[in-house]
């Protein structure tokens, strides 16, 4: 069994746990995960819609946590200063945005306009296409034919860099994307109902004949599971 322990459904990490489930998906089904279930700290009309727009398979099973309790009990980051209610959930968002209680955020976010030579693309590629066929922008990095398959992807020609395994700005891109196309355009149907949600980061953990295989805790925004990391352990 293999459970995500998302965030909201508007926030940056859950759409990206989201997106990569999607893609892996087959992948983790070949390592012999028989279940995946997503927890996620939104209403149940929240949760479906997220699954609505970013195409997550049927068989991916959605639980809505609005309270984030099962997070709380994995051990999630909760972010910066998490019990001072004299704080606003803003403020602090806009904290862990700098680094603040999520030390990886900035690494994360930088990395996704440098690209890595060793990583991998396919996921990204697949998201930008999806959301592409979805009508989002920025939708000039692929090339698709009529139904809507990927013939082209800009990136593969950029000179020195277009053969690295991630290529510059290809993450970052999709991050635009997700952020105008699904989070900000539809935050008032996916932002939280408990204010701790707000800051509060996900998880992942595998589970296989009671024995506890595989865990990871975000440590940031935009600092999620490797899935490649999460496949090779398996």
């Amino acid at each position: 069994i293999l459970l995500v322990l998302g965030p909201s459904p508007a926030d940056f990490n859950m759409i990206e746990y989201a997106q990569r489930l999607t893609f892996y998906l087959p992948k983790l089904r070949a390592k012999g995960i028989t279940r995946v279930l997503c927890a996620v700290n939104g209403k149940p009309s929240s949760c479906n819609l997220l699954s609505e727009l970013v195409g997550l398979p049927d068989d991916v099973e959605l639980l809505a946590d609005e309270q984030g309790v099962a997070g709380r009990a994995f051990g999630v980051c909760r972010g910066w200063r998490p019990d001072d209610d004299g704080l606003s959930p803003y403020i602090k968002l806009f904290g862990m945005l700098l680094g603040l209680g999520a030390w990886r955020t900035l690494p994360s976010v930088i990395t996704g306009y440098l690209g890595n030579p060793s990583g991998k693309n396919g996921w990204i590629e697949a998201a930008l296409a999806q959301g592409q066929r979805a009508g989002r922008w920025p939708d000039m990095a692929l090339d698709l034919n009529a139904e809507g398959e990927v013939v082209n992807n800009s990136f593969n020609n950029l000179p020195i860099v277009g053969g690295w395994g991630r290529r510059p700005l290809e993450l970052a891109t999709l991050r635009l994307q997700t952020m105008l196309g699904v989070s900000l355009a539809r935050w008032s149907d996916l932002q939280p109902t408990d204010n701790r949600c707000l800051t509060q980061l996900g998880g992942v953990a595998v589970v296989r004949d009671g024995e506890l295989l595989f865990e990871y805790r975000d440590n940031g925004i935009c600092a999620i599971c490797d899935f490649e990391m999460l496949l090779a352990a398996l």
